[in-house]
């Protein structure tokens, strides 16, 4: 396993990280409910497997499955030092209260005394909800006490948008990692022709990048089972490699759960010849 600098936080990360949307939306994706035994055994297995085989980096949140998925990766991290993975959380947009109460539930779920990184929980940010995160006293100030209390060692946020609001997050400097939506389909925050979008911004100001969804959550697959039904090629491999091909993102996160799914993902990673020149690939003149 490859591990890189993630940005100013100095930690070192592992190329490919455990996603834990699966690990706690229930029938996200595929049929899966965190309240039943069997399908907790599976995540439970998949994190220990994927500990077993070199991958540190744990990203979850109290939105997936209201705790359970925090719960889940609290029963299997058990007994993990700390300093051997670097556990990312989330917690959505709120004020002061809202903040602590929505630390503290995750340390309890987590089952940890502190975490490495907290980040706040954005699908898209309005301009509203920008001003209130980043003005005098308000919610990125809150989460700074946090970090001073040693409740968290780095803040970041999540974006599945590209709106103006994610590069005012970026300009701020405030925030030490950037987790954001890029795929085969969404490559709005990189542009190798333009060398523009948020993945050069934020490399620029030496923030850890993070990135989910690298088989499109299945909207790839279904595109190609509509254009060509009798298609049997299984592109979840070439899928991931587009993504880790990227020479500005850190880490890509991946959901798991099975111990079968670590060991197909971490094939694919060992796999280095299906990494492509995404710059090449760009090129429109011969």
């Amino acid at each position: 396993m490859e591990y890189v600098r993630f940005g100013k936080t100095n930690a070192k990360v592992s190329r490919i990280g455990f996603g834990g949307a699966p690990a706690g939306l229930k029938n996200y994706l595929h049929a899966f409910d965190p309240a039943k035994e069997e399908d907790r055994k599976g995540i439970i297995e998949a994190i220990h497997k994927a500990i077993e085989l070199g991958i540190n980096y744990f990203d979850t949140a109290p939105a997936y499955g209201d705790g359970q998925g925090e719960e889940i990766f609290g029963e299997a991290l058990q007994g993990v030092e700390p300093g051997k993975i670097f556990l990312a959380t989330k917690m959505s947009v709120g004020d002061k209260d809202h903040i602590r109460s929505s630390i503290e539930a995750s340390l309890r779920g987590l089952k940890r005394e502190s975490l490495d990184l907290v980040q706040i929980h954005g699908t898209s940010y309005s301009d509203e909800e920008a001003e209130f995160i980043l003005k005098d006293g308000g919610m990125l100030d809150e989460m700074y006490r946090l970090k001073e209390e040693g409740l968290v060692k780095f803040i970041g946020f999540t974006s599945e948008d590209q709106n103006p609001p994610v590069y005012r997050f970026i300009r701020s400097r405030r925030f030490d990692v950037m987790q954001v939506c890029y795929n085969l389909i969404f490559q709005h925050p990189y542009d190798p022709v333009r060398k523009s979008g948020s993945l050069y911004e934020a490399k620029k100001v030496d923030m850890g990048i993070a990135t989910m969804r690298p088989t499109t959550s299945m909207i790839f697959r279904k595109w190609i089972e509509k254009a060509n039904p009798n298609n049997t090629f299984d592109y979840t491999g070439a899928l991931i490699q587009f993504v880790l091909s990227n020479p500005l993102i850190d880490v890509v996160l991946i959901g798991m759960r099975s111990p079968e799914r670590v060991l197909k993902n971490i094939k694919i990673y060992m796999d280095t010849s299906g990494r492509i020149d995404i710059d090449d690939l760009h090129n429109r003149f011969v």
